[in-house]
């Protein structure tokens, strides 16, 4: 949804980042009622919760920070406010749809914290091994305004949770990513530009555009300096730590040496990135190469391909010809191509017009997968090969097996393929499949890869080091009961054999980041390392992060934390080697 709030608009009037003024945002008062799905918690309950977000400012600024509007834009701030002010009243006779609710996508651990400075000296149950020495951090969406209106759990404010391991002991943290969007909504107490998923649905999200253009035409906000959260992946590239959400450029974060983090700003490559990146760049574990991937929703080219060296130097951008802007969250690279998939999830930008949401799943449409030389300078060299009713919200790994002229491509298929967006009669279902693409007869097959198994598989990673080449073993969470993660699995991709790790009790998880061990870097000993989860107890209402041994899956530590972590999305391992020469 990148492009609907950065396209570009003439006659811009001169941002004041002083202005401090009533933006018409009220709370919601929809009356109390309990939502039947799959999260479940009472209205009454998000009222008692309402100390978790940053307290919005009155209309009336501070002293020492006037108001420094000129004439018109005092004038048009009234006018943009009343009309807001209409809006939120008009939207709070429609019921909301489960994935645009507040109450169900911020209900229970996914509802957000404050930010910790660092808690040193945890309690550790067990002994954390010898070979950890670094920093695990993880991503997530916690938005620090309560939602006036739809909020979908993508939309929250990008906040990383970090875990400092130094000689067996542990310390912890956690920050929001000040993005361009958290410092102007901090600034003015409330929150201002349009949330991509849960608010852009139907008329009332195009009057939220105009109300966001409209101040930003008449100087109110800046909307010219990106509009994306950070909150999704994390990669640490050329000495930087960047966070990302696939619509704006990356946030490079700096870790302390005490641990803490701190944002140092948007990050666009020297000047060389002029797009939003998705969020999940791929680092090439042999050329240190990071592949990546921007898409547009509004004008073409609707895909681009670019990567960059291992000292940061961006190729040029490959123009990838698509009929229909795309939801691609994801991609997989081998050891020589790159494989992009085009799938059923399309951005429909009409559909706002008969008041349903952009982000629709285009039956009509045949899903295909793309091979790509890394080295492509030009689109004809891609071969395209459909690949119907497949839908991949992400890809684990990929490689070429020539043996048999095939790419390998080893990923989660869902199915309603939009209902992570869209409200869906039917239950979600995520099963680990091999996709196998020859390139000779420009045919694809596609399996289940568990035996006499049916459990939703989701959010993981394979060896990092193998990531290309062909691996043996995915480290997968257990997506049950959706979208609760009550585990993790360790699956054989050979043989389809599951060893499930479950968490017990009310405790539940995330994204399980598989760490290699000294020995984890070749095939043999591809498992030889060590899964770190964030495990929240429900019933105590405490967090702690699990390190588990990821050749018997047998626990080794538990870090205990000092307040609660929401669940949250990717994570990544910055090790203290690697910390000297943080830029």
């Amino acid at each position: 949804m990148v492009s609907l709030l950065t396209m570009p608009m003439s006659g811009g009037i001169k941002t004041w980042p002083q202005a401090q003024i009533d933006l018409g945002f009220r709370p919601i008062k929809r009356q109390p009622k309990v939502i039947k799905c799959t999260v479940q918690i009472d209205v009454t309950e998000l009222t008692k919760k309402r100390q978790l977000f940053t307290p919005r400012t009155t209309a009336t600024p501070p002293q020492h920070n006037p108001l420094r509007l000129n004439i018109f834009q005092k004038a048009a701030a009234i006018a943009i406010d009343a009309a807001e002010r209409a809006l939120i009243s008009h939207e709070q006779d429609s019921p909301l749809p489960k994935t645009a609710d507040p109450r169900v996508q911020i209900a229970g651990n996914y509802s957000p914290v404050p930010e910790s400075s660092v808690r040193r000296n945890l309690t550790v149950e067990g002994t954390i091994p010898d070979c950890i020495d670094g920093v695990y951090i993880r991503n997530g969406a916690n938005p620090m305004f309560e939602p006036t209106a739809g909020h979908h759990l993508f939309d929250g404010d990008g906040m990383v949770h970090a875990v400092k391991i130094t000689n067996g002991s542990a310390s912890y943290a956690c920050r929001f990513t000040k993005t361009e969007r958290l410092v102007q909504e901090k600034r003015l107490g409330r929150p201002v530009f349009p949330k991509a998923i849960g608010e852009l649905h139907g008329h009332s999200g195009i009057a939220r555009l105009m109300l966001f253009y409209a101040r930003g035409l008449c100087g109110l906000i800046n909307n010219q300096n990106g509009v994306g959260v950070a909150n999704a992946g994390l990669v640490y590239f050329n000495n930087r730590l960047l966070a990302m959400s696939e619509d704006d450029l990356p946030y490079q974060l700096k870790i302390t040496q005490t641990g803490d983090l701190q944002t140092v700003g948007r990050y666009d490559f020297d000047g060389q990135l002029k797009s939003a990146m998705i969020a999940h760049p791929k680092l090439d574990p042999v050329t240190k190469e990071l592949h990546a991937l921007s898409y547009d929703v509004v004008k073409k080219p609707y895909l681009k391909y670019f990567r960059f060296s291992p000292d940061g130097v961006k190729s040029p951008e490959l123009e990838i010809p698509l009929e229909t802007p795309t939801m691609i969250h994801d991609f997989a690279i081998t050891e020589n191509f790159v494989v992009i998939p085009d799938q059923q999830v399309v951005f429909k930008l009409g559909e706002m017009i008969s008041g349903k949401s952009p982000v629709v799943f285009d039956g009509e449409k045949v899903s295909r997968l793309g091979i790509m030389p890394k080295d492509a300078t030009e689109a004809s060299q891609i071969i395209w090969v459909n690949s119907p009713e497949t839908f991949c919200f992400h890809l684990w790994n990929a490689w070429e097996s020539p043996e048999t002229e095939e790419i390998v491509v080893i990923g989660s298929c869902m199915s309603p393929a939009d209902s992570i967006f869209n409200e869906r009669d039917e239950s979600l279902r995520s099963v680990l499949s091999e996709i196998r693409i020859n390139l000779r007869t420009r045919k694809t097959t596609r399996r289940s890869l568990l035996v006499n198994e049916d459990v939703n598989l989701e959010i993981g990673m394979v060896n990092r080091n193998r990531l290309g080449r062909k691996t043996r073993f995915a480290f997968l969470a257990i997506a049950d009961p959706w979208p609760k993660v009550s585990g993790f699995a360790k699956v054989d991709l050979c043989t389809g054999e599951m060893k499930k790790y479950i968490y017990g009790g009310e405790k539940y998880g995330g994204e399980p980041f598989f760490l290699p061990g000294n020995s984890g870097n070749g095939e043999e000993n591809e498992d030889d390392g060590y899964i770190f989860c964030h495990v929240h107890d429900e019933e105590t209402k405490t967090s702690e992060l699990q390190i588990i041994n990821a050749v018997n899956l047998k626990l080794e530590a538990t870090i205990k934390l000092p307040s609660r972590v929401p669940y949250g999305f990717h994570g990544t391992f910055v090790d203290s080697n690697e910390l000297v020469d943080q830029l």
